[in-house]
């Protein structure tokens, strides 16, 4: 997956369209992310020692990966984004990165 915890993105698709988020959790087998602020859903939790009222809780639900953009971090602009080899023959000398495809800026890890 492009997409790594820590990026911020903008949601293309879904009532949330346009709207921008930091990456909290990745979900690679599943291909979701769940993003800061984006796809509430309401979770009814019975009483516990932590909650001794229990009640409804809001809380972030996973999203698909192809419905956010990975916002580039030296324009804020959002892009598309790829991985390649910065130097060094064969795979073990490779040091690989992500980058943005429309600015050819290098995109830093995330968390």
């Amino acid at each position: 997956m492009k997409v790594r915890k820590g990026d911020e993105v903008l949601i293309i698709s879904g009532v949330y369209k346009n709207s921008k988020g930091r990456v909290l959790k990745v979900l690679p087998k599943k291909e979701r992310v769940i993003v800061e602020g984006i796809n509430f859903r309401k979770h009814h939790s019975k009483p516990t020692q932590q909650m001794p009222q229990g009640g409804i809780i809001e809380r972030e639900a996973p999203i698909h990966v192809s419905n956010v953009m990975v916002i580039c971090p030296a324009n804020g602009k959002p892009t598309r984004v790829s991985k390649k080899a910065l130097d060094g023959e064969g795979k073990a000398s490779r040091n690989r990165v992500r980058y943005s495809k429309k600015y050819d800026e290098i995109i830093p890890a995330g968390e």
